[in-house]
This record gives structure tokens, sequence and C-alpha cells, in this order.
């Protein structure tokens, strides 16, 4: 399609106007100059319509479905992917094959199938396909890795790093929400922890030769339901004392309602009320019908013999990651709040404060850096963007692959692609 240059903006197509494609949109709300929107396709008409006024579209550039618009299809430079992740694969595919450039909301696709026909058709077509791993973005994160490549500690010896989701983010997502059935996601470490394995690669710049994984969905399943619980928090008499109520979660805390759309004329209130008695949101995180896991761990022998412990678990309050790196000359840890480097000799420490980012939007302003990598990658092509598909392929591999060993108890051998 159209490839803008320096002088004119990036045009864009998004295709899924969710949460995620606003944060993204915000550089073209502040940049007009760099990134323009060109249409939105979108099944939710609240979301469709929400989006055209924000970006003064025109009806003829909303589309209700990604087959209606690849039917007739506008010019643009490229098209922003952020539907469920169960529809990625098919509109990525379609967008290739019409010449766009893709920016691919993660993951990648449901299979590691799919990944890789996605990467070779676009090694095919001649067009970029970036995936939106933030974390190469986030100011934390970049410092660890400028730590680590300065060589001030040496080599990497091993890594331990956890994924702290947090019970809301778990019961919001993962039990009651979209996440919670690998059928019309993912598995759990893909729809959560791909960034996470990007990041463990990005920094050991080396590719795993073997793994092992465990975990299960132990907790968050019929037969733990209390005797007195009911189906719904609302209507529960144990539901102050429970700590996954939806009622405190989304009433009283107002937390983790974004994606509550508010037809016109209602109120904020009656849709988190309509939600409590009768939608997903409201029921007993014992009686849904949930399926991913809520804690799992991952043992990974890298190809430069670096080993790296990987957990994620839903059971904590805090909703972080949590770092330990050991390397031959001293130590890195952190947990997103606070960064400690530590020399063995000389009793030398540095400490980084972060805490001022942990309120920032745009998850610290990763989401915006993204998207300006995105356009400076279609605005000059002799830059290379930091999450390309190539790159981003192997972390779901590793995902991929760690389910596997889950499932059979084996410990997989990854022979080199």
């Amino acid at each position: 399609m159209n490839v803008s240059t320096d002088a004119e903006p990036v045009t864009i197509i998004a295709i899924g106007a969710g949460n995620r494609t606003n944060k993204y949109l915000e550089y073209a709300a502040r940049h007009p100059e760099r990134l323009k929107l060109a249409g939105v396709v979108e099944i939710n008409e609240i979301r469709r319509r929400t989006t055209a006024e924000r970006f003064g579209l025109e009806p003829e550039r909303c589309f209700t479905d990604y087959d209606s618009f690849f039917a007739n299809p506008l010019p643009a430079d490229a098209v922003l992917i952020a539907t469920p992740e169960n529809e990625h694969f098919e509109p990525c595919m379609k967008a290739i094959e019409a010449g766009y450039d893709v920016l691919l909301e993660k993951p990648i696709a449901q299979t590691l199938s799919e990944c890789c026909r996605i990467e070779e058709a676009a090694r095919r077509k001649g067009v970029i396909v970036g995936v939106c791993h933030v974390l190469r973005y986030h100011p934390y994160f970049i410092r660890i890795k400028e730590i680590v490549d300065s060589g001030e500690l040496g080599e990497i010896i091993s890594i331990s790093h956890l994924v702290a989701v947090g019970l809301d983010r778990t019961t919001h997502g993962f039990v009651r929400g979209m996440w919670r059935r690998e059928e019309i996601t993912n598995p759990m470490l893909i729809s959560k922890c791909c960034h996470d394995i990007d990041f463990l690669l990005w920094l050991t710049e080396a590719r795993c030769r073997k793994l092992s994984s465990f975990g299960s969905l132990r907790w968050f399943r019929a037969e733990n339901a209390p005797a007195q619980s009911a189906a719904r928090c609302i209507d529960c008499p144990i539901e102050k004392q429970c700590p996954y109520s939806a009622v405190d979660l989304y009433y009283n805390r107002r937390d983790w309602i974004s994606n509550f759309d508010i037809p016109a004329g209602a109120t904020l209130e009656e849709v988190i009320l309509r939600e409590l008695r009768s939608g997903d949101y409201g029921r007993c995180v014992f009686r849904c019908d949930n399926d991913v896991v809520d804690h799992q761990i991952v043992s990974m022998e890298m190809d430069n013999d670096v080993t790296i412990s990987f957990s994620m678990d839903a059971f904590t309050l805090g909703d972080q990651r949590e770092t330990h790196i050991r390397l031959t000359h001293g130590e890195i840890d952190g947990d997103e709040r606070t960064l400690r480097v530590r020399k063995f000799r000389g009793g030398e420490e540095r400490v980084y404060d972060f805490s001022g980012l942990l309120e920032k939007p745009f998850h610290a302003g990763a989401d915006l850096l993204l998207i300006e990598d995105f356009v400076d990658t279609l605005s000059r092509r002799e830059h290379r963007f930091r999450t390309a598909i190539a790159n981003s392929v192997e972390s779901h591999r590793i995902c991929f692959e760690a389910e596997r060993s889950r499932l059979t108890g084996q410990t997989v051998t990854l022979e080199e692609r």
C-alpha cells in the first residue's frame, strides 16, 4: 500500500477498537502530523462510533467486520490488529496479502504453525509485521538491558523471573473474562507472559535449548466453592468476606471496568449492576467456564548455558514482575518499583527508583514509544522495528513448547528453526 515519508503522516487502519487500540491511537491523537487513522473495523457499534467520532472518520471509513474491509480496502500504509486472540491470524494474513505493513497485538496467533505462517507470508510479500511487546519500550526494562549490555557485571549466569499476575487481574481476565478459555484465546503463558519470554530472550540474546514446565488450574474450580456461596456475587451471602468478590471489584472499587461499554442514555452504575446481575463478570469465580492455569513454572536452558527460572502466579496482591539476574561480577534485582545493582568486589551498590512510573498511563509511556518506533520504521525503511515478527515467533515457540511440556510432563528439546 502507500508508503509515507517523513513529510507526511503514516496512515493506519485499526482492526479492533478496544482498550489496547485506544492506548496505541493516543499517539495519533497527540501527533497527527506523524500518524493518521484512516479507518476503523469494529463489530461493537459503541466502540466503532466512539473511535470514528474521536478521529473524525466518515461513515465510509468505518466497517463492522474485516471481511467487508478487505473486500473494499482503503488506501493506507499499515493495519493495526488488536482483535480477540482467536481473530489475529486471519485478518493478519489478509492484511499481508493486501500489501499492508502490520502492527499486531500480542500474542501473534493461537498455534505455533500460524505464527510461523505469518512470519513466512511477511517475508514473501516483503512487508513489515511488528508485534506489540511493550516491555522492550518500558524505561525500567530498558535500564536492565542497558546494565547487562554494558558488561560492568560480567556475563549472565542465571535469571529468576516472576510474573505476579494479581488476584484482581486474574479474576477479571482469566477466570470471568476474555482470556479464561484456551480455545477462545490461548494458554495462560501465551496470553499473559509472551511479553516476559520475549524480554528474557532480548536480555540473554540466546535461544532456548531445552525446557520443562509444570502448572495447573489449582483453585478456581467448582469443587472449591464455599458451601454457602451463590452462583453470582451480588446474590452471595458470603460476598463481603470473599477476596474474589465481583461486587467489591467493579461496584465498590470501580476497578477493571474500562472494557464495560456504556450505551447512549445509560450510566456506568447501571452497566455495572447489569453485568453483576446477568453478565460474565458477575459470576462466582468457582462457577465459571474457565480452564487456563492459575500457576505455572518453566525452567529453561539456553544455548549459552544460561539457566532461567520463570514463574507465573495468580495468587498475589501485587501486579508486577520481579527479576533477579546473577552475573559473573555482580547481580541485579528489581520489582518494577526499585532496581538494585550490586558488584561483588568493592561493595558498590546502586539503587534506581522507578516508583514514580507506576501511575503513569500507557505503561509509563511504553505504548506510545512502541507506536513511535513503528511509525519511524514505516517512514524510514532503514530503521529496524524493535519487536519484529522474526524475534517474536521465537518467544511464542517457547511458550507453546512449555505448554506441551506441562501437559505431557516431559522435558522438551527445541531444535533450531
